[in-house]
């Protein structure tokens, strides 16, 4: 019960803050009674402390959760901060969530919706993640660091909210029932009351495992599928999430894309399926049409595969699969369709108004919410009388033509009615920005494309080119039409050539910061995807091999860093058997191959590549080329158990790294030359050389080798019974790969956790970290090398030496529960092991 309101409490414009800790009881069951007792104590001390100081008054305090009222949105978010880094050494996570309101004070504290709204935003969040909505986003200073979550759905309210997050933490994604990770229209939804009906009436009734939404470009399929997904939220607790599919040509891709977008952890049907698990989740797969007829099978086989799964489809045509049912979207009612030009028309004439002139325009598009649209852009120029004559000109003309589909035609003629109304400088540039897959930058349009900023503005103002997250892109069915103006202009081979020369250009300049590991670099490849993929297909398809490898080679490790694995060994083999020629672009190839089937665990692969690559390298005088084929084939010399061969080829790139000045790999083939010194007996060598490797790494501000370092250094102590001194090394190691965010390196702490938790004594807790520190690796689809595999398997020897099946079995489920921090926590609050 809410605490009775006191004259202190704010009033007027009032932003609530609510707490709750994370895994509360699995955190009693880790800690113990008393030392959860005495953590949470200093946990409610720091938290009021932290309010307190910024103006927040505490409304009420229910269990492990906090309820506080600051006047201002600024102090509420400081708070919020202030209490998440002061919690930051300890066991406890707290999840927070902050929102702002005009609440009724009572002599029983606040009313209003506001209070239920800020406690269910809170419950969204993870520990250590604060959760802001728009209203107070909109009360924090200009340039607040957040970070946009979409729009998600809360427990008992109708409609979906805007999430932000305080900070640039990264954080799961947010998947709780009804989650929502859908694009937000710049517009709102108009009528298809009725349609909106059958589709609900269809899901619920039917529960088909795929609803196709069929019907020709520009009908609003996409905007529609939006919308009855957000009305069918709460019905997918896994959660809804947009898969956009137009820039893919290859069906191959289907799965990858899918995915990729539900994080799982590898490229295929089983990663899908036990990423998606039990809960229902809704993928919204936006333009299938291209891929049709072979997109069947993929898809065929994912629905198979993933019974929780259920697709929502937009596309021309049905797939024709098992468990699809076809929902037909017919145009716009008339009422609709005035409804909608009028809103579109008054952004750019103010005034305009329902008249026999506008019923008239809305019958001639035969209710197209596309054609509306454009037609709607040309009213800043043009009554809607001027335009009715005009358009009624150009469709009769046009209808019919080209398309058996007569709202196809129709919409074939107003996109055509609208180039034909642009000037000889808009045409051209409309065109020539069809070469772009996935849309592109302003740069990007004024190399390839010859664009001007005057230019590109008036494109996006009659709606024939969107503009957004600073990229400019089309409508798909817009993006096709320009693409035929492109092909008719004898230019599309001259563009192609450019676009290319722009990616290979582009992906040759961000390749050396990928060395060094930027986010930003690989972001940017990220978005730029889909043209690479264009470049890659054009110089193949033109017989630009050399070029191809180039390209494919300087993106290599971008396919290796964000999981593309699958879809760059395709490209890298495809090209490497297209092109025998002794080239330094095939050199590079071979190398980034090996490098992907390393991490795909293809080990035959990665000899032969990798000692081609040597080769190679070696007779281009290569010598940086040299030393990194020398510590692939390294790795793979490893995983067959010819450590002394591994370590004499570790030894020559070592030393070809330092000669270079490169001291990160020279460090990493250090890393492993250690361990090749202590495979082959020679530990006190390998003690030395991880001991020069951290100090190597410390001296130059190299922190991923820094904790790699001491990850090895941690086996030393474990050796000699010092279970504790190898615990913090391995805290050590793991506080940085926590900030640093490298997932792989974060799994391999927690297993090495249990290592040392396993042979002190620790049974039950080292099979949490174990179970933890697998479950991570399955998710981002890590292939383990040898020694890695044998550790965990002598843990779980180990632990199942110390554990019965039930407390086995018991430990092995919290394991899996448990937040990185949450798991680190279980194993530093033991005593020391043994």
């Amino acid at each position: 019960m809410m605490t009775p309101v006191r004259g202190d409490l704010p009033s007027g414009t009032v932003t609530f803050l609510f707490t709750d800790i994370e895994g509360s009881t699995r955190l009693l069951h880790a800690l113990g009674p008393e030392p959860y007792a005495t953590a949470l104590a200093e946990h409610r001390h720091m938290l009021r402390d932290a309010f307190a100081v910024r103006g927040g008054v505490e409304v009420d305090t229910q269990g492990d959760a906090f309820f506080v009222a600051f006047p201002t949105a600024e102090g509420a978010a400081a708070a919020a901060i202030a209490g998440n880094d002061a919690l930051a050494s300890g066991p406890i996570r707290v999840r927070m969530g902050l929102h702002t309101g005009t609440p009724t004070v009572t002599d029983e504290g606040y009313v209003g919706v506001d209070v239920h709204r800020g406690a269910r935003i809170a419950a969204l969040a993870h520990g250590g993640q604060v959760l802001i909505s728009e209203t107070t986003h909109a009360l924090l200073p200009s340039g607040s660091a957040v970070l946009d979550l979409g729009v998600h759905r809360l427990k008992d309210f109708d409609g979906p909210v805007r999430l932000l997050q305080l900070g640039s933490h990264a954080f799961p994604v947010l998947r709780t029932p009804g989650a929502l990770d859908l694009p937000t229209p710049a517009t709102r939804f108009l009528g298809r009351e009725r349609e909106l009906f059958d589709g609900v009436s269809l899901v619920l009734e039917r529960d088909p495992r795929v609803l196709t939404i069929v019907g020709p470009g520009g009908t609003g399929k996409t905007r529609f599928a939006l919308e009855l997904a957000r009305l069918l939220a709460e019905e997918a607790d896994g959660g809804t999430l947009f898969v956009p599919l137009a820039p893919l040509r290859d069906p191959a891709l289907i799965v990858p894309t899918v995915a990729q977008r539900l994080g799982a952890a590898t490229a295929d049907v089983a990663a899908v399926a036990a990423r998606v698990g039990e809960k229902r989740t809704v993928l919204l797969l936006d333009n299938v049409e291209q891929l049709l007829p072979a997109a069947a099978r993929p898809l065929a086989e994912l629905v198979a595969g993933t019974p929780a799964l259920r697709l929502l489809v937009t596309s021309r045509e049905a797939i024709r699969i098992q468990g699809e049912v076809e929902l037909d979207l017919p145009p716009l009612e008339v009422d609709e369709a005035v409804e909608l030009f009028l809103e579109r028309a008054l952004a750019v004439r103010p005034g305009t108004e329902r008249t026999s002139a506008v019923e008239e325009i809305c019958r001639c598009l035969d209710g197209l919410p596309l054609a509306l649209e454009l037609a709607a852009a040309r009213l800043k120029l043009l009554s809607p009388e001027q335009l009715v004559e005009r358009l009624g000109q150009r469709l009769d003309l046009l209808r019919g033509t080209r398309d058996a589909d007569d709202r196809h035609a129709t919409l074939r003629a107003t996109i055509a009615w609208s180039y034909d109304l642009l000037d000889d400088a808009e045409r051209r540039l409309f065109a020539r920005l069809a070469v772009f897959r996935g849309g592109c930058t302003l740069e990007a349009a004024e190399e390839v494309a010859e664009a001007d900023l005057d230019t590109l503005g008036s494109l996006v103002d009659k709606s024939l080119l969107r503009h957004s997250e600073e990229r400019f892109w089309m409508l798909e069915t817009i993006r096709e039409y320009a693409a035929e103006r492109l092909e008719e202009s004898g230019e599309v081979e001259n563009l192609r050539r450019r676009h290319a020369d722009h990616f290979l250009a582009l992906a040759e300049e961000v390749e050396p910061s990928l060395f060094a590991e930027s986010t930003a670099s690989l972001d940017r490849l990220e978005r730029e995807h889909d043209n690479l993929r264009a470049a890659l297909d054009r110089l193949e398809a033109s017989g630009e091999s050399e070029r191809a490898l180039r390209l494919a080679g300087a993106v290599s490790r971008f396919w290796y860093r964000r999981g593309h694995l699958a879809e760059g060994g395709r490209y890298l083999e495809n090209l490497l058997a297209a092109d025998g020629r002794s080239t330094p672009a095939r050199a590079k190839a071979l190398n980034g191959a090996a490098r992907l089937a390393l991490h795909t665990g293809d080990f035959a692969t990665l000899r032969v590549r990798a000692e081609e690559a040597l080769a190679l390298h070696r007779a281009l005088v290569d010598q940086w080329g040299t030393a990194d084929s020398r510590y692939l084939l390294g790795a793979v010399v490893a995983e067959e158990g010819d450590f002394a061969e591994a370590q004499q080829l570790l030894e020559e790139s070592v030393r070809e790294f330092r000669e270079l000045g490169d001291e990160h790999y020279a460090l990493l083939a250090t890393r492993a030359l250690a361990w090749m010194c202590s495979e082959l007996g020679d530990r006190d060598r390998a003690r030395a050389l991880s001991e020069d490797n951290l100090r190597r790494a410390r001296a130059t501000g190299n922190v991923r080798m820094e904790a790699r370092s001491l990850s090895s250094l941690a086996e030393f102590p474990l050796g000699e019974g010092r279970f504790q001194d190898a615990l913090s090394m391995l805290n050590e190691a793991y506080r940085i790969d926590r900030v640093s965010g490298y997932v792989a390196d974060i799994a391999m702490d927690l297993c090495k956790f249990a290592e040392v938790l396993a042979a002190g004594g620790r049974a039950e807790a080292a099979a949490r970290l174990l179970s933890r520190g697998e479950a991570v690796d399955e998710e981002i689809g890590a292939g383990l090398e040898s020694w890695a595999v044998e550790m965990n398997e002598r843990t779980l020897t180990t632990i199942r030496t110390q554990l019965d099946e039930a407390a086995f079995a018991e430990a092995w489920e919290q394991g899996q529960a448990l937040t990185l921090d949450a798991a680190v926590a279980v194993a530093l609050a033991l005593d020391s092991p043994g």
